[in-house]
């Protein structure tokens, strides 16, 4: 006989419960984000012991002094850019989710990092595809793994009695919002749900200390979908991100309890799935734009790589009265205030002008120090006067036009030394405690964005 259903409201943004509906969340302060969950049923003890029935192992209290410190002892994912971003490889125990929007390649990433594993027993679960669409992905990356286990199931309490009969290695779940338990009567992909799977994963993977991957979905405001309490139940939150109409992709580190949250890693989408790019900088530099104005380069740092990057401009009159303002990759409203920056400091008249901005490849760049090349590509199309190929920008524009400094000067000088670039425009206040000498780039510092126009335009 099943016992009385409970029903409670749960904030969709942080995870926070409610007996009653709430128009703003208490916790996070959003509006219109509690929806209703069915909750669970009254279980006997017997019913609610049955999912611990396939734990391997029992966890028992350890003296803090008879724990064994040292460096974690990772996997090898055969793969650099993933090594660098998981800090090192994958750790044994870590539960990982990877997320992403729909079609951006998350599936096909994971399966293509498991099928070079053919040292573990790797068991797939998967909840949207089929196992005949697995095998023809398999077969258009053309890796092979003799090592490689697929099930198609969605119920969790059948995906552990999977797991005890097999023992694999590395477990991974595609996806974490078509996984259910009975012990949940709300719908797979709930917050409830959800919750209660991730958890119950987590439990498994401290206990036998198995690495589990989750691959989940980025809904339209950017987040993973379902609650933004699984963030917290998880080691560590990897974001795959990029543009479908483009071929890279960046993997960035969110969240990383194993390793740092600065690192970043760059792929290249291709027919045979997706290729490492250890240099992005050559990538992402076109060569065609030769003598034609609107293009600068800024020495950029995502994370902790250095890499050069095509900006690019274009400024005319406005067509319809009301000039229009469209920025690619870069933030409008920084777009904005770097305009009126060259309105109010620097004298040029943009007020009716069309201006877009486009940061070649299609990434997505939020570091301060492309404010100078995004100035100089914006005068540079307004002027028709096209910047030397030669010469790389890095610095932050401030309100009264000042060019402030910005971190790791020298890994962009050496970044764009390394891919021949004679000239690089810095801040004033980069240069104290750096050594010229060292490197054979000519180096020109600017205090003011005036300086910067007259070393580029005369």
């Amino acid at each position: 006989m099943n016992g009385k259903l409970k029903s409670v409201f749960v904030c969709s943004q942080c995870g926070n419960d409610s007996p009653k509906w709430l128009g703003k969340c208490p916790i996070c302060g959003e509006w219109n984000s509690y929806v209703e969950e069915i909750v669970s049923k009254q279980h006997s003890s017997k019913e609610n012991s049955k999912l611990n029935n396939y734990y391997l192992q029992q966890s028992k209290p350890i003296l803090l002094q008879d724990i064994k410190s040292g460096d974690e002892i990772r996997m090898d994912m055969n793969d650099l850019e993933l090594n660098r971003v998981l800090g090192g490889g994958l750790v044994p125990g870590s539960l990982v989710l990877i997320g992403g929007e729909p079609g951006i390649g998350k599936s096909t990433l994971v399966l293509q990092t498991v099928l070079k594993l053919s040292l573990y027993k790797i068991l797939y679960v998967s909840g949207e595809e089929s196992a005949k669409q697995l095998r023809l992905r398999a077969e258009r990356l053309e890796i092979n793994n003799e090592n490689l286990f697929i099930v198609c199931e969605t119920n969790l309490e059948q995906i552990f009695m999977f797991i005890n009969n097999l023992k694999p290695d590395i477990l991974i779940i595609d996806s974490i919002q078509t996984i259910y338990t009975e012990r949940v009567e709300s719908s797979p992909g709930s917050i409830s749900q959800v919750r209660e799977c991730s958890v119950s994963l987590l439990k498994f993977a401290k206990e036998t200390n198995t690495p589990t991957l989750l691959i989940g979905h980025i809904n339209k405001e950017g987040t993973i979908a379902g609650p933004k309490v699984l963030e917290h139940i998880v080691d560590t939150v990897l974001q795959f991100e990029g543009d479908q109409h483009y071929m890279y992709r960046i993997l960035r580190s969110i969240k990383n309890r194993f390793g740092s949250t600065s690192e970043l890693g760059i792929y290249e989408m291709r027919q045979t799935g997706l290729r490492e790019v250890n240099n992005p900088s050559e990538m992402l530099l076109t060569q065609n734009h030769e003598g034609l104005s609107g293009a600068a380069i800024a020495a950029a740092i995502e994370g902790i790589r250095p890499f050069l990057i095509e900006t690019q401009s274009l400024v005319s009159t406005a067509a319809y009265g009301m000039p229009q303002r469209s920025a690619t990759g870069f933030d409008i409203r920084r777009m904005n205030m770097l305009l009126a920056v060259l309105e109010k400091r620097a004298g040029f008249k943009l007020m009716q002008k069309d201006v877009f901005l486009n940061i070649a490849g299609g990434l997505r760049v939020s570091d301060p120090a492309l404010d100078l090349a995004v100035i100089s590509a914006i005068l540079s199309s307004s002027l028709d006067i096209a910047i030397d190929r030669e010469i790389c920008l890095s610095g932050e524009v401030g309100l009264s036009g000042e060019i402030r400094p910005v971190n790791r000067i020298e890994q962009r000088i050496l970044e764009a030394e390394k891919l021949g670039f004679n000239k690089i425009l810095i801040p004033q206040n980069n240069l104290k405690g750096f050594d010229k000498a060292k490197s054979s780039i000519q180096i020109v510092t600017v205090k003011k964005v005036e300086d910067a126009f007259r070393e580029l335009f005369g």
